[in-house]
């Protein structure tokens, strides 16, 4: 009976008149009526309902009903229809993240929410603990895109599971584009100081930012770099913003076919990086790019560790990349020690709450 008592949810046991209570030596030792076979069937039955008319109910109801409804919804939730849901005036902001990265998720997100522009982000969860955690929270801003990575690969940078988890992203950037929206993609380990929609001016097809240290003139061009020692230019993939347009598709495509061509392996540990420079190398005459200014969109070798420009260009930074550095603790501090780890006292900003 004492078992019985225990998983009895509490505010049912606040709200009876008649709380059941241990029985004494000297109690009767015929076993309640309360307890029989049909009172217990009564009890899963009711259960049972709450699980239909309440899909966002705990696990004490769902360890009786199976799986959820809410998660066999998400489970066949496509991105057009996460895309044609979140986005707002043709755009979407777009995120990949696996569940070791939600709390870097909540950060760069409450981030986002300061600048006005949350409602159109869409995450796309690469193992189904993200997808339901995401959308349990926040319903419709996160889908997944089968199949899904292997979850406990997929993490250290330089990893086969890194590289396959990377490879994606340009499949999930050009089906949104042939979708007929423009997109922006954050990696999550990035903070909004500003908003960053004004610097995309014009009409050019890819905008991205530098990932180089060297310190640019404010006024340097926004072509693509010249190409540096290994042939290429050092572009960063963190940071990408796309029209729907024919030349930011065949970047895609191309990105797509560099990563094929190179794949990883233990003599070379590939990322999605370089492919990204190649296809943007290769493409260039046929493509209109354009490179961020630096001031605004700096990289972390250069944010974290040149504080003379940091506090010369101080007010002109609108994302910082918390980049040049591995592991997740070792990003925390670091956003720790320049207040832009949100999440400790901000998390109730966030769509997501506390996670």
């Amino acid at each position: 009976m004492s078992t019985f008592l225990h998983q009895r949810p509490l505010h049912n046991v606040l709200s009876d008149p008649y709380p059941l209570s241990p029985r004494s030596p000297s109690s009767n030792p015929k076993p309640s009526s309360i307890f029989n076979k049909t009172t217990l069937l009564i009890f899963l039955s009711l259960l049972a309902i709450l699980g239909v008319l309440f899909p966002w109910a705990g696990a004490p109801i769902a360890l009786f009903v199976g799986p959820r409804i809410s998660e066999s919804r998400w489970r066949g939730y496509t991105l057009a229809e996460a895309v044609s849901s979140v986005a707002r005036n043709g755009s979407v902001i777009v995120c990949a993240v696996s569940q070791p990265y939600l709390p870097f998720l909540n950060n760069w997100l409450i981030s986002i929410v300061r600048q006005g522009h949350h409602e159109k982000v869409l995450v796309i969860a690469e193992d189904y603990a993200t997808l339901y955690k995401v959308n349990e929270r926040w319903p419709g801003h996160a889908v997944l895109v089968p199949p899904a990575p292997d979850a406990q690969t997929a993490h250290k940078f330089g990893s086969q599971g890194f590289f396959n988890f990377t490879s994606r992203r340009p499949r999930h950037l050009l089906q949104i584009l042939e979708l007929g929206y423009s997109v922006m993609y954050n990696d999550v380990d990035m903070v909004w100081l500003a908003d960053p929609f004004p610097y995309l001016r014009g009409e050019h097809d890819v905008y991205f930012m530098d990932d180089m240290t060297a310190v640019k003139p404010l006024n340097h061009s926004h072509d693509l770099p010249p190409p540096g020692k290994k042939g290429r230019t050092y572009i960063c993939s963190c940071m990408i913003y796309m029209r729907p347009t024919n030349g930011a598709k065949l970047v895609m495509k191309k990105w797509i076919e560099e990563l094929q061509a190179q794949p990883w392996s233990k003599a070379k540990k590939a990322n999605d990086q370089p492919a990204f420079n190649w296809a943007l190398n290769r493409t260039a005459g046929q493509v209109d790019l354009y490179l961020l200014p630096q001031v605004a969109f700096p990289t972390g070798g250069l944010f974290f560790k040149n504080q003379t420009w940091v506090q010369e260009t101080r007010g002109r930074h609108v994302i910082i990349h918390n980049n040049y550095i591995t592991g997740f603790e070792k990003k925390i501090k670091r956003f720790h020690d320049f207040g832009l780890w949100l999440v400790d006292d901000h998390a109730l900003e966030s769509p997501l709450g506390r996670l």
